[in-house]
């Protein structure tokens, strides 16, 4: 029986997560050996009582196999205290140093780029996700004042950047075409970035079966945009792989269509959540799209060895895509509700 930690959070979070709780009904009602448990926290507890996580929750979590996340971020909040406990400090504790990132059009009408089918927008990015300017390192000087300094450190360890490029190179393997590009600005950031160019270099000669390559970040923008066909597998740091994640979520269909995964391939823990946030400007309208979520709940399913299941969930989404039946960002008049029912519908009628 595998044990899931559903944490709904803030904003649009609560609502496209009881959309992904009721495909995992769904699921078990149909025999899958799923269970979990909701924990309610969030912006309105860390408001109400001043604790993000009680005593012992982050040993609670990590008890489970895995933990869903509808998404963290209130503007009641403005530091984001409470989102830094919660998801960044579990991300670090429980070293989930693989972040997945895939970027598939799931329907030709919905990406910007002109005279692109499915077949040209798949690839997935792969993001180091404990280390660069992320981890909090550094601090302010004189604050307040016309000479305050801000001081923020990039980290980078030469086992850090080798585990996330052999995960890379390994992923890659398993692709068609055996294509990766390795991404960073060693041309500019002579430290951080040079570790990374010179480990890459070192650990391609290992795979000399896969296609590798090397792209300044700047440039790698500008060939997703021009031409995203070439990419199969892109690997980088942390910042520069939350950039070009949220490009290929717009060369995909938006946010709404972007699912994620954190991981630790050792350990076996994992930490899934819709890329698209809390969007507190439309949460209660009933528009959050609850594709993303529901497409994190596949990517879910398939970690913990239920890749029928979540192949038979991503066709259900596609399906509602090709059909229109979607939310307003997607050009469609559904509700999040009623998004969310009709790939439910296609599940349970077996058209998936």
């Amino acid at each position: 029986m595998a044990s899931i930690a559903v944490i709904p959070g803030d904003g649009i979070g609560a609502e496209v997560t009881a959309e992904a709780v009721r495909l995992l009904e769904l699921l078990r009602g149909e025999g899958l050996p799923l269970s979990w448990r909701t924990f309610d926290y969030s912006a309105e507890r860390y408001l109400a009582t001043g604790v993000a996580l009680p005593p012992g929750g982050r040993e609670e979590l990590a008890s489970f196999d895995a933990i869903f996340l509808g998404a963290l971020g209130d503007p009641r909040v403005p530091d984001m205290a409470h989102a830094r406990e919660i998801l960044l400090e579990t991300r670090f504790r429980l070293d989930l140093y693989v972040n997945v990132r895939p970027v598939r059009l799931l329907h030709a009408s919905h990406t910007p780029l002109k005279d692109r089918t499915e077949r040209d927008i798949d690839f997935v990015i792969f993001r180091e996700n404990t280390e660069g300017p992320y981890v909090g390192a550094g601090g302010f000087l004189k604050p307040g004042t016309p000479d305050e300094v801000a001081i923020q450190e990039w980290l980078a360890t030469r086992k850090g950047v080798e585990r996330i490029l052999r995960h890379a190179f390994e992923a890659a393997r398993r692709r068609p075409r055996r294509r990766l590009v390795m991404v960073d600005k060693h041309n500019a950031l002579r430290f951080a970035s040079e570790i990374w160019h010179r480990v890459f270099r070192e650990v391609a000669k290992e795979y000399p079966d896969v296609e590798a390559r090397h792209l300044f970040a700047d440039t790698a923008c500008l060939l997703l945009v021009q031409d995203p066909s070439q990419f199969e597998v892109i690997v980088t740091d942390n910042l520069f792989g939350d950039l070009l994640s949220d490009l290929g979520a717009a060369l995909a269909g938006g946010l709404g269509l972007a699912p994620s995964a954190n991981l630790n391939p050792q350990t076996g823990k994992g930490l899934f959540e819709p890329v698209h946030g809390s969007a507190p400007g439309i949460a209660g309208t009933g528009r959050a799209n609850p594709m993303a979520a529901l497409l994190t709940a596949a990517m879910m399913l398939e970690f913990l060895g239920q890749g029928e299941a979540a192949a038979r969930v991503e066709r259900a989404v596609r399906a509602c895509i090709a059909e229109d039946l979607v939310t307003p960002d997607l050009g469609g008049s559904l509700t999040t509700r009623a998004a969310g029912q009709a790939v439910l519908d296609r599940l349970s009628k077996g058209a998936a």
